[in-house]
């Protein structure tokens, strides 16, 4: 499966170089001197800790400290001595607040790797076991001290091993290898210019080998100069508007829609007509709602939002592409967690959609690879033990008979609470089916009784796994090469009430993935809420 990834793209040499200033460590000229004779890059002092990507740094004393105490060969320890050379010493994996998205997207690949390809170079326990812990910590803190500096460079280290046996042969130069990871912020119209209007060897690659990638780079081309001309009207508050509607606001939501492409022609008229309303609805759509034609507060409020945020959106969302693979041949299911929605591909074409409910916000659904290999049929719930303590304890001490009326049982005890499970059942919150992927979150695919949230445009609403609107669809697909289960035999074990594993004949890699901005198989440009504030905390690092 090492093919799988072998394009994977670990973001960006999007960000270019600023003045000089002062750094947070010193040098001299004979080690600069030194590490040009050695193939090394030199120390990059334009890297402050006002324009830098991280705004932890560490000393060039301790990384020497972790070469010697780790027997580090020298290939590898004039790399690392390298890659921290040419951002001045400035963490790549951490900032005071915690994991870059960096960091948790090589560890994906990372962690596939070790666990489907069973590539043991990479295996390291006690590196698996602070990953786990720190990408489970929403709110993690940060310090260049430490485990935090220990994890820091251990981190680099099997990144650069990562990219010597994983990437083809002379694509990843080591200066290239060394912007992969953002360093430096950069004002997003200069970002944009460079990436449209100068020759990288690396962007070009992504291109070629990655279609999401370069869709959305069209369309970079498109909002650049909408920007650089000052962004388009903003759109005065008004009450709901529909065709046959007459306002002067309807005149400036033509021009705006004009600008973007969802409205043809120059008819600026007050007049809501047939033109517009279409137009209204190719917004709506690219926007995840409904497509009703009617232009309410809301979507007046997502017309204004400003050209420039809209530029930085699609830039953060092209740095995340390189992080993905490329689409491989046969099957494949993404889910893509802003747009609720899951994606099932076969051979690089679209087999079909299914509506899904992500995790709420403080149960994030975590973005990660993995391979679906086995169905559960009328399963059980183990619930998980967060959920133990904050909601069944508290209606245990209230109702006496809480457990019987859900149709649970306590099964032992662990860490001074009770384990519970649910028994399978038409209340079971897992529904009649569920579908797993081996992962370090506990996340899977799973059936719910709670149905009428399907028809929400924004379904945000689970404790982190992820629900499906047509499970039976999922199962009958996923078991569609397996003669013995039949559509009957698939209906009757999930309703059975009895717990039955069934394994795939051929696991099917999942991708799940953190998109608020990318083009539709319809040409679209879509757009979606950051439901998790990922971008808004990329934003601060990426962009002056």
């Amino acid at each position: 499966m090492k093919t799988f990834f072998i394009y994977a793209a670990l973001a960006g040499s999007l960000l270019a170089s600023c003045q000089n200033t002062s750094a947070p460590d010193s040098s001299n000229n004979e080690d600069e001197k030194s590490a040009a004779k050695k193939g090394m890059t030199k120390r990059d002092y334009s890297i402050t800790k006002t324009n830098s990507y991280s705004d932890l740094f560490l000393d060039s004393a301790v990384m020497e400290k972790h070469i010697a105490s780790k027997g580090l060969d020298d290939s590898i320890a004039r790399r690392l001595r390298s890659f921290y050379n040419s951002r001045n010493y400035g963490f790549a994996w951490f900032t005071s607040s915690g994991l870059t998205e960096q960091a948790r997207a090589f560890w994906n690949l990372h962690d596939y790797v070790t666990t489907y390809d069973n590539d043991t170079s990479l295996r390291d326990k006690n590196l698996q076991k602070k990953m786990d812990a720190y990408i489970a910590e929403e709110s993690l803190k940060a310090s260049a001290s430490g485990n935090f500096i220990q994890t820091e460079l251990t981190l680099t280290q099997h990144f650069i091993k990562y990219i010597l046996s994983n990437y083809e042969k002379g694509f990843i130069k080591r200066k290239e290898m060394e912007r992969f990871i953002p360093y430096k912020k950069q004002d997003p119209l200069a970002m944009a210019d460079s990436l449209l209007n100068k020759k990288h060897k690396d962007n070009k690659y992504f291109e070629d080998v990655h279609e999401p990638y370069r869709l959305l780079k069209q369309q970079l081309a498109k909002y650049y100069p909408i920007v650089q001309a000052g962004g388009w009207p903003q759109i005065p508050t008004a009450k709901s508007l529909k065709k046959g509607s007459s306002s002067p606001t309807v005149a400036v939501i033509k021009k705006r829609l004009q600008l973007t492409g969802e409205m043809p022609g120059t008819d600026t008229s007050q007049v809501y007509n047939d033109t517009l309303e279409n137009a209204v609805r190719i917004f709506q759509k690219e926007l995840g709602y409904t497509p009703n034609g009617i232009v309410n507060a809301q979507l007046i409020k997502d017309m204004n939002v400003p050209a420039e945020k809209r530029l930085s959106q699609i830039l953060m969302n092209m740095d995340r592409m390189r992080w993905m693979p490329t689409e491989p041949a046969g099957q494949l299911i993404v889910v893509n967690i802003p747009e609720f929605v899951l994606h099932v591909y076969e051979n690089k074409k679209k087999a079909f959609d299914m509506n899904v409910v992500v995790g709420k916000e403080g149960h994030n659904t975590i973005s990660f690879s993995g391979d679906l290999s086995t169905i559960v049929f009328s399963p059980y719930w183990n619930v998980p033990p967060s959920i133990v303590k904050s909601e069944i304890l508290p209606k245990m001490a209230s109702n006496s008979n809480y457990l019987e009326s859900q149709n649970m049982e306590q099964t032992g005890t662990e860490g001074g609470l009770p384990v519970i499970r649910q028994k399978p059942g038409d209340k079971n919150s897992l529904g009649k089916v569920k579908f797993l992927f081996p992962n370090s979150f506990n996340i899977y695919f799973h059936d719910t009784p709670a149905k009428s949230l399907f028809s929400q445009d924004k379904r945000a609403y689970s404790h982190g796994c992820i629900r499906l609107a047509e499970p039976e669809k999922m199962a009958q697909y996923l078991l569609s090469n397996n003669q013995e289960w039949t559509p009957d035999k698939i209906n009757e074990a999930m309703n059975a009430g009895e717990e039955k594993y069934v394994k795939l004949k051929k696991a099917i890699p999942v991708i799940i993935t953190y998109y608020t901005a990318w083009v539709g198989e319809d040409g679209l440009l879509n757009f979606r809420d950051d439901i998790y504030q990922h971008d808004k905390d990329l934003l601060g690092k990426m962009f002056l």
